[in-house]
């Protein structure tokens, strides 16, 4: 059975805007050794819109992009992409296949099926996965930076704290760290 890992952008204070963080090639080339190391991604039907609006795009060379975008752009198009949604059943962007029903069964099924793990970016998707207990790891990007505005991550809260086990912290040269923590068991 694969892991579940949650990974977004997020600066000092707790805000996951997209807008926040630092966009360049060595945040995009994070992102995408994540990507390719996962089986498949998972996204909200929010998150999925605001990717699909604008990713496919760049795959097909519609939109100038530096290298490291295009690259996760392609990277995300042969990507299978799972999208949890009451409200939205058609998802037509290339591998993109949606989750209904029992959001506990159907995460832990993909969870089994996909040995090399998910990759979940989507912030409220990610309250209500870590409420079932499904969330295994977590891959923060934390961005030198102070928003002073949401969204902020869980915050529409957790029924108890999360204790975490630090597996690594990794420096970037723009001063974001890689937070790479595991769900502490017992």
């Amino acid at each position: 059975m694969g892991l579940l890992t949650f990974s977004l952008n997020i600066t000092l204070d707790g805000c996951i805007d997209h807008q926040e963080g630092i966009a360049d090639d060595e945040t995009h080339a994070f992102f995408s050794r994540l990507m390719d190391q996962a089986g498949a991604m998972l996204w909200g039907r929010v998150t999925y819109e605001m990717m699909e609006s604008y990713w496919p795009a760049v795959a097909r060379g519609e939109v100038e992009a530096a290298q490291a975008m295009r690259d996760w752009a392609i990277g995300l198009e042969v990507k299978p992409k799972y999208v949890v949604s009451s409200v939205r059943t058609a998802f037509p962007w290339t591998n993109s296949h949606h989750i209904g029903g029992d959001l506990r069964m159907s995460v832990q099924n993909l969870k089994e099926a996909t040995p090399a793990g998910v990759l979940l970016g989507s912030g409220m998707l990610a309250t209500e996965l870590d409420r079932l207990n499904l969330i295994d790891e977590y891959k923060f990007l934390v961005h030198p930076r102070i928003a002073g505005h949401g969204p902020t991550l869980y915050q529409r809260g957790l029924f108890n704290t999360r204790r975490l086990e630090l597996i690594s912290s990794t420096p970037l040269r723009n001063g974001a760290v890689v937070m790479h923590y595991r769900r502490a068991r017992g």
